[in-house]
């Protein structure tokens, strides 16, 4: 987890986030909302060899990003965000969320403390 202040976009600490991570354990899948659907992060995850599950913007085009981007576009588009999200499992990163969400939860008294 990286604690960033509000001006810090969630895709920019996305290699820091891989980086720590992959020291401890080897990073197979990675999940992760709209918010760091972009090229770079595509081609950051294509090039530590980790399959990038990245739900993609409404707005998202089949023409244009990383193939893997390209072809969840195209899944998304044809058979709706549900079938997506059953297609490429992206239920899995709730479990995520939740142990984030918890690990927050139990250090909110230390962070309001630090940003004082």
């Amino acid at each position: 987890m990286e604690v960033t202040t509000d001006d810090v976009h969630d895709s920019k600490v996305l290699p820091n986030l891989i980086a720590n991570a992959s020291r401890h354990r080897a990073i197979i899948k990675a999940f992760m909302d709209g918010a760091y659907d972009s090229s770079k992060n595509y081609a950051l995850l294509r090039g530590m060899n980790i399959k990038s599950i990245i739900k993609p913007r409404r707005n998202a085009r089949v023409d244009r990003g990383p193939p893997e981007r390209r072809n969840s576009v195209m899944i998304l588009k044809t058979f709706g965000e549900k079938a997506w999200g059953r297609m490429v499992d992206y239920g899995r990163r709730w479990s995520a969320e939740t142990a984030f969400s918890n690990a927050y939860t139990e250090n909110t008294q230390w962070l309001e403390a630090w940003k004082t």
